[in-house]
């Protein structure tokens, strides 16, 4: 008996500290950064693997990180309640552990395995999210924009492990990424808008009123149809991607038009948001198979 509850306790420790990591959230990472290393010239597969690897654990020690910021407003928000700190299953203590050896490791596989660059991105991406982006979320609507800076930082790190340097190629996924993080965030502010002013978060919606936050959606979401085009025009891609693109892009723009005509439907924000969990895999499985077959 006591052997079985020593299993379970272990397990449930275990489940904890992946949950700590954000998995969801570092999965899109791996995905993003391997789409990067994959359309970089020279492409070489140890170098890739170590910056995928790298790229991932990096994500997971910002994300641990921003757990023991936001442990006091996280049980605010039903997204987030059940979250191993605002749960009080983990300690902070135990967090902020695991979270800097986390970060650690990220810099030294990709010090070690890419290059310094790669690594020194990836330091500051850790350290503006964790330290400027998390607490500006309770000041500004700005947030939104500063910390998506560091949350298109995969893809690039993707490109910079293979070639060791930031070029066209790299900034045009780097700015794929950041653009569609703001339709895809104001998504989800408009359709949990009473969570974030519960907990104090000042998002668009909140700040700025749900019309506002639709017009942001829209003209974010109209940029991101040339911003995603921007791998053709330099040569990263060819024409297949191109039109891919153009079409994903135009479907998702009309996605959040709609949210003018759904007035009062908080549907429209969850299918936007939904749409775009669709857009980007769409996209980077448009990007490989462009290089791969064309």
């Amino acid at each position: 008996m006591t052997s079985a509850r020593e299993s379970s306790s272990s397990s449930s420790l275990a489940r904890d500290l992946i949950a700590l990591t954000k998995p969801s959230i570092v999965r899109m990472c791996a995905i993003t950064t391997a789409g990067g290393a994959w359309l970089a010239p020279n492409f070489e597969w140890f170098t890739a693997v170590m910056g995928v690897l790298g790229a991932s654990l990096s994500v997971a020690s910002a994300s641990a990180f921003n757990m023991v910021w936001e442990r006091n407003s996280d049980p605010l928000m039903a997204r987030t309640r059940n979250r191993p700190l605002a749960a009080g299953r983990l300690s902070p203590a135990t967090a902020m552990i695991v979270a800097s050896l986390l970060g650690v490791l990220s810099i030294a596989v990709l010090a070690l395995g890419t290059n310094l660059l790669t690594a020194g991105l990836a330091l500051f991406a850790i350290v503006s999210y964790v330290c400027v982006y998390t607490p500006l979320k309770y000041r500004t609507p700005l947030a939104l924009f500063i910390g998506a800076i560091p949350g298109a930082m995969p893809p690039l790190l993707g490109w910079t492990s293979i070639t060791g340097s930031i070029d066209a190629g790299g900034l045009a996924l780097f700015l794929i990424l950041l653009v569609w993080q703001m339709p895809h965030f104001i998504a989800i502010t408009l359709f949990r808008k009473a969570e974030f002013a519960n907990a104090g978060i000042r998002c668009v919606p909140v700040v700025r009123g749900d019309t506002n936050a639709k017009v942001q959606a829209v003209a974010w979401a109209a940029s991101l149809i040339p911003v995603s085009l921007l791998p053709t025009i330099f040569g990263v891609t060819g024409l297949f991607y191109g039109v891919i693109a153009g079409v994903l892009g135009t479907a998702f723009f009309v996605g959040s038009v709609r949210g003018f005509v759904a007035e009062g439907d908080p549907r429209w924000a969850r299918n936007l948001f939904i749409g775009s969990l669709v857009y980007l895999p769409a996209l980077i499985v448009a990007m490989a198979v462009d290089v791969f077959l064309f």
